[in-house]
C-alpha cells in the first residue's frame, strides 16, 4: 500500500505501542477503559487500525461472545485525525470480519451514541449482554455508576465477493 494513503488493515504486533498510545489518550479522558500494553499485544489478532502516510492513527477491535455475537470495542482516533470518516471505516472494516464469520448481532458499550446511531446501531438495554457484563465490567472503576450506552446492530449475512 502507498504510504500517502489512509487504509484499515489487521494490527501486526509492531502496531502494539500505536494502539497503546491512542487508547491510553482515551482512557485518560474517561472515554474507555485502559488497556495495558500486555493486554494489546495478547489480543493483536482482534485489533484493525487506520493507517495514513505510515502512521497508525486509530484502531478498534473485536471481541466475539458466542457464535452469533460479537462486540466491537477499543475504538479510537487520534483527535486530530477525528471527524474525518475514520471511526467509519474501521467499524466498517470489523463488521464485515464479523459478517465473514458467521456473527449475526453486534454491540458496542459508548458514550459516543450520536456516532453509533449514524452507522445503524440502536440502543438496547445493558442487561441483554450478561456475557458482557461478567466478563469486563465487574473489574471497571464505573461498574456501580456505569455511564455507557449499550447499543447493537444486526448484521445482514449477504456478504460481496
Amino acid at each position: 500500500m502507498p504510504h500517502n494513503e489512509l487504509y484499515v488493515r489487521y494490527a501486526r504486533l509492531a502496531d502494539a505501542p500505536a494502539i497503546l498510545d491512542i487508547t491510553t489518550e482515551y482512557a485518560r479522558q474517561g472515554i474507555m477503559l485502559e488497556r495495558s500494553g500486555d493486554n494489546i499485544v495478547e489480543n493483536i489478532r482482534n485489533f484493525f487500525v487506520a493507517e495514513y502516510n505510515g502512521e497508525v492513527i486509530g484502531c478498534c477491535a473485536i471481541a466475539f461472545y458466542t457464535l452469533k455475537l460479537a462486540e466491537i470495542r477499543s475504538l479510537a482516533v487520534f483527535n486530530r485525525y477525528k471527524m474525518k470518516g475514520i471511526g467509519r471505516l474501521l467499524v466498517e472494516k470489523a463488521e464485515s470480519v464479523l459478517r465473514e464469520e458467521g456473527v449475526s448481532e453486534v454491540f458496542v458499550l459508548t458514550l459516543n451514541s450520536d456516532f453509533f446511531k449514524r452507522v445503524g446501531y440502536h440502543e438496547i438495554q445493558k442487561e441483554y449482554f450478561p456475557q458482557k457484563i461478567w466478563r469486563d465490567c465487574t473489574h471497571c472503576p464505573k461498574l456501580m455508576a456505569c455511564d455507557e450506552i449499550a447499543m447493537m446492530k444486526k448484521l445482514s449475512q449477504t456478504v460481496n465477493h
